[in-house]
């Protein structure tokens, strides 16, 4: 079915069924402006950082309608920060965001989320089961950030808003580009029609030199500082095995189409070990092996100055394949004879298309995106990872998803505080293999 003018595509948002690809889908939810007949669909970012305002940039790219109504973040001057890069490059016609609109707070979220028809979800992976959970009750179309939780109870919340927001047809696109990255597309498909056999193994790397770091200012509290400098404590970030390794582990997954039933491996901290670098390791090394008997390599380490690699490789029956986010792709046979060698010129750019892609099913009324089941389960595969490595034991996918082991604060305000703090000399405690319990 098309719709060829705005009043015809509003009342066929709120009022018809769609028919795609054969199956009656109930119509999406639209609130606001929007639906009462703006033209322009409303959108609300919710964590103002780079990724953040990143995310709301792509979004205005996409050249649909868009106004940005509403922003909620835990730091005002964050949020003016990005409120001022916005309104910069797209002007006051596109970002329509009143002093009354700006939400400052641990509960700001929930007043930005009720003004917008889609939500931008970008705050510190910790917080993603609270604002995921919110945005499905207000029934709202959502682009949200991976990894989207820290710990087995998050993965769980997750799991079941996923089902919920299936139930009513919300449109859901997680921060994993890869899949909306032709190079990926192409070779895994290919993979998947049996080009180089079954896959019998695998590495993902992602090694590189690290992060930012934010010091400790004067007067901080210490939740304000641990959120501040969120990267280095895992209620908020869950290592960078789960922060950035969790796109090489989903690669992994996605090959196999399957998930891990067991890790073990081993990490640390060898060269980041400073007061600033909070609890993290700076390295990780797992074999994740699969129902079938395939066991993944998975290593990601900050090592700075060291040979840096962020890249996916696998080896199959009848030959082997390699992947990279520089829009590579390849497959050979087993004597090294190319079979296929992705041509990734002019190729666009991942991060453009999953908004693109998001947005286009809103603006047609079309139910078309459920990516966050399997955010949650790689997700989970790398906290499975982290439940090894901290342990130094092998560690089952039953027994890491039901574990009970709760990192966030039991309190969320500024003067509460994390479960994890520093000694006298400001040092925090970190995992200890063969002592730590993660199950």
């Amino acid at each position: 079915m098309k719709v060829n003018n705005s009043n015809e595509r509003r009342n066929f948002i709120k009022t018809s069924a769609i028919i795609t690809g054969g199956a009656m889908l109930s119509p999406l939810t639209l609130s606001g402006a929007y639906a009462a007949g703006d033209d322009a669909i409303k959108i609300a970012v919710i964590g103002c950082g780079g990724r953040g305002t990143g995310a709301v940039f792509q979004a205005f790219e996409t050249g649909q309608n868009i106004k940005l109504v509403a922003m909620a973040d835990a730091f005002k001057d964050r949020l003016d920060q990005s409120y001022e890069r916005i309104l910069k490059k797209y002007g006051k016609d596109k970002v329509v965001v009143s002093e009354e609109q700006k939400f400052v707070g641990f509960d700001g979220y929930k007043h930005a989320m009720k003004e917008a028809d889609v939500v931008i979800i970008a705050t510190p992976p910790g917080f993603r089961p609270d604002h995921f959970e919110e945005a499905v009750r207000l029934e709202k179309q959502i682009f949200m950030e991976k990894p989207v939780a820290t710990d087995a109870i998050g993965i769980r919340r997750i799991l079941a808003a996923a089902k919920t927001a299936k139930a009513k047809k919300l449109n859901v696109v997680v921060g994993l580009q890869r899949h909306y990255q032709d190079n990926y597309i192409q070779t895994i498909d290919r993979i998947h029609n049996g080009e180089i056999g079954d896959i019998i193994g695998g590495q993902v790397f992602w090694n590189d030199g690290g992060v930012w770091v934010r010091e400790r200012q004067p007067g901080q509290t210490e939740m304000e500082y641990q959120m501040r400098n969120w990267y280095y404590f895992n209620w908020l970030c869950g290592d960078h095995i789960t922060e950035q390794h969790v796109h090489n582990l989903d690669v992994a997954n996605w090959v196999k189409n399957s998930y891990p039933v067991k890790a073990e491996g081993t990490g640390g901290r060898t060269v980041r070990r400073g007061k600033e670098n909070g609890e993290i390791f700076d390295h990780h090394v797992v074999l994740f092996t699969y129902e079938d008997g395939t066991v993944i390599h998975s290593e990601c380490r900050h090592f700075p100055g060291a040979h840096n690699r962020v890249d996916e490789s696998f080896q199959g029956t009848k030959g082997k394949a390699y992947m990279n986010a520089g829009h590579v792709g390849k497959l050979t046979d087993l004597k090294g004879n190319s079979l296929y060698d992705h041509d990734g010129a002019g190729n666009a750019n991942p991060y453009q298309v999953e908004h693109d892609k998001l947005f286009d099913a809103v603006v047609k009324g079309e139910y078309k995106y459920a990516d966050a089941e399997n955010a949650a389960k790689s997700t989970m595969t790398s906290i499975l990872g982290r439940y090894a490595t901290y342990s130094g034991k092998p560690v089952t996918w039953d027994e890491g998803i039901n574990s009970n082991v709760n990192l966030r604060p039991d309190k969320l305000a500024w003067d509460a505080l994390p479960k994890v703090l520093p000694n006298e000399d400001g040092f925090y405690p970190y995992a200890i293999p063969g002592q730590t319990k993660v199950v």
